[in-house]
């Protein structure tokens, strides 16, 4: 069954995108992240032109991160003054991808940046994962004890304008919170993706916030962040396909429920070494997209006419 697209000027099979979503979905709900680093790719490896990929999945990551986030509020699950400071952070840092997204589509240049973005990103973190979750599972195999130093501080924790968080039991700088936002919020709008997979790592190992509030803080920041990046996306670049975004919303909201399930019966280390291996092989697909010769060559250049 065939649909049109209008933003993305082109038709599309209905099972093909809700099957999409459903995929993501599931992987979402096996590893407790969002999805849009994974759901944006997959679009533009299926032909969704980059600008609409990007811009159309914001709204489904807010339809799949708003139902994780109501769950953890009614549990007490989220710190909201820590949550104010990176909602705030990371709405500026928005303004600033949106921006950037609309000059580069401008220029020709969008292709290329969201590609070598996702590279540099999608590598870096996969690699880190990677290593973490390999020594975590040597570490139980010897019989050791994972321990988490949660309550460790650094020298992050040193840095002036302090500001008592007392859901999260710490007593910090604002300014690691603030500039954790920004870059979130500059690259989830860039790229298209809730960047929890970066917020949760970030306020673990950097600020030692509780592993009890750091999931719904992480959520709430997400549904905010990019409900403001979807708004002005569809404002200033004019590329949210809403068709599209709500059969991803469909496929995405019934995987999540299988792969939550599914997940109860794998351990921390293992899921986080798997999901690795799936960020890393996004990355790596890129990579081969910017060496390798595009099967269709053409060029956009307007001939000139000829007398």
């Amino acid at each position: 069954m065939q649909i049109y697209l209008p933003i993305a000027e082109l038709s599309v099979n209905l099972f093909f995108l809700v099957g999409i979503g459903g995929a993501v979905g599931f992987l979402s709900g096996l590893f407790g992240v969002g999805g849009g680093f994974l759901l944006t790719p997959l679009l533009i490896f299926s032909g969704v032109p980059t600008s609409v990929a990007v811009a159309s999945v914001t709204g489904q990551v807010v339809a799949a991160s708003t139902s994780g986030a109501l769950s953890h509020y009614r549990r007490g699950g989220i710190d909201l003054h820590l949550a104010m400071y990176l909602v705030l952070s990371s709405v500026l840092g928005a303004f600033g991808g949106v921006a950037a997204f609309s000059m580069l589509r401008a220029s020709g240049q969008l292709d290329l940046v969201i590609a070598l973005g996702f590279l540099v990103l999608l590598g870096f973190i996969g690699v880190l994962m990677l290593q973490e979750s390999v020594r975590a599972i040597i570490r139980q195999r010897k019989g050791g004890v994972v321990r988490r130093q949660a309550n460790q501080h650094s020298w992050i924790h040193g840095l002036p304008w302090r500001v008592r968080f007392k859901k999260s039991r710490l007593y910090i700088s604002v300014l690691p919170v603030l500039l954790i936002g920004l870059f979130i919020g500059f690259v989830g709008s860039l790229l298209g993706i809730g960047g929890g997979f970066i917020m949760v790592p970030a306020l673990v190992y950097l600020l030692r916030v509780p592993g009890n509030v750091v999931i719904g803080t992480s959520l709430a920041q997400v549904v905010a962040m990019m409900a403001a990046t979807t708004i002005m996306h569809a404002v200033q670049s004019q590329s949210v396909d809403i068709l599209l975004a709500f059969c991803l919303m469909v496929g995405g909201t019934a995987g999540a429920q299988f792969g939550a399930a599914a997940g109860q019966h794998l351990r921390g280390e293992q899921l986080r070494g798997l999901l690795a291996l799936l960020i890393l092989a996004v990355a790596i697909r890129f990579g081969l997209s910017l060496v390798m010769t595009p099967g269709d060559v053409y060029s956009m250049a307007v001939a000139s006419a000829v007398r």
